[in-house]
């Protein structure tokens, strides 16, 4: 029977192979992918905010959409990095808390975020001329903070469940990050009960608000329906389209991840799916709203056409 560890003070990340040469390529690749994600990121942010004709409510929650994932994806990359330079796999027990709690904190900000623009979508679409009262600055900077405040929310439970837990036999986490399924994998049989029951409750309440968002686009799509003009419906649907991509890529790859994430021993398979979480959404996202949006591409042209102009 597994003893209890007593007073553990680190974990350690052993989620990739030890091999240097592959360790290194790992490395660089993460490196790559991790500025092109603060980049784009951060060229959203900018353009949404100096740009004049970027001031509409949903440019405002897309603005709000990159600041969480470039938080997100800074909470994962950097420690790797170091960790992979340093050839360390550690982190303290205060850091693994940390990095439990800021994932989920800015998954669940995301998530209740992805819902606001969806409400939003279908404001503008099923009730268009009552748009700018129902979306006005204060509606949507309350909706905004709600979403922060819900995912801070959801991060501290989490966090509060997962290390209420005592944990035996090992402080190896299968794992490039802290998470908790992989966490829980080390918790001492029959302690993680609490923690399941907060990660069902709030599976239960996602899936309700998950509901809200279908039943969102059950009306957008039975009001484009109800468009004569095929050049109108496709208009009115490509306005929808990023969004509904940014979801399925959000929902999909945290589907897959944390379900493979929950082995002791998880293969390179479910290693990969979590690669993907982490890293796909915050750099996809920003290249997925900039080409499906024409006011977006009209505002990166000129930034691109005035540095070409002053050269």
């Amino acid at each position: 029977m597994p003893q209890k560890i007593a007073n553990i003070t680190e974990f350690l990340l052993v989620g990739f192979p030890d091999d240097w040469i592959l360790r290194k390529l790992y490395t660089a690749l993460f490196f790559l992918i991790y500025l092109t994600a603060l980049m784009g990121n951060l060229l959203v942010v900018t353009l949404t905010t100096v740009d004049q004709h970027l001031q509409a409510p949903m440019y405002f929650f897309l603005k709000n959409l990159s600041l969480i994932d470039m938080c997100y994806i800074s909470i994962i990359v950097p420690k790797f990095i170091m960790n992979s330079l340093t050839n360390s796999h550690s982190i303290s027990f205060l850091g693994c808390a940390s990095q439990v709690f800021l994932v989920i904190f800015f998954s669940g900000t995301e998530f209740a975020l992805l819902i606001v623009m969806s409400y939003d979508r279908y404001v503008a679409i099923c009730h268009p001329l009552h748009y700018e009262t129902i979306m006005n600055r204060g509606a949507c900077v309350q909706m905004v903070t709600a979403s922060w405040l819900s995912g801070c929310a959801y991060g501290s439970i989490h966090v509060a469940g997962t290390f209420s837990v005592n944990f035996c036999g090992s402080n190896i986490v299968h794992q490039f990050f802290c998470d908790i399924p992989s966490l829980l994998t080390l918790a001492c049989s029959g302690e993680h009960i609490l923690e399941y029951a907060f990660i069902v409750a709030s599976c239960c309440f996602a899936f309700v608000c998950f509901i809200l968002m279908v039943v969102s686009y059950f009306h957008i799509f039975s009001s484009v329906l109800r468009i004569l003009s095929t050049q109108g419906r496709y208009k009115t649907v490509s306005t929808c389209m990023p969004h509904l991509t940014v979801v399925t890529l959000f929902l999909s790859s945290g589907f897959m991840a944390y379900l493979g994430s929950a082995s002791k021993s998880p293969s390179s398979v479910n290693l990969f799916m979590s690669v993907l979480y982490c890293l796909l959404p915050p750099t996809l996202n920003p290249v997925i709203y900039s080409f499906r949006n024409r006011n977006m591409k009209v505002a990166l042209s000129k930034i691109f056409c005035g540095e070409m102009a002053s050269k």
